[in-house]
């Protein structure tokens, strides 16, 4: 079976990318470390599709994520 990565991040020189069960882990971290709502990441994920980048840059371009939690959410992929 073919390994299925999702585009989280494109850095310079290159992408990060992450399996689908780091995936689930982040939006798990979204939701219950940051208190991110589901109807946020819903809109945030609809965008996504229509023009695709960084979830995390996404979710703090449209306002639903504070500076802070951005950086918290790049420190936690860090070590993911």
């Amino acid at each position: 079976m073919k390994k299925q990565y999702l585009t989280v991040d494109t850095q310079p020189g290159g992408e990060l990318q992450m399996s689908p069960s780091t995936y689930s882990r982040l939006i798990h971290f979204l939701q219950e470390d940051l208190s991110i709502s589901a109807a946020s990441l819903a809109v945030a994920l609809r965008h996504r599709e229509q023009d695709p980048g960084p979830l995390p840059m996404i979710l703090w371009q449209y306002g639903l994520i504070t500076l802070e939690q951005l950086e918290q959410i790049y420190d936690w992929l860090e070590t993911a």
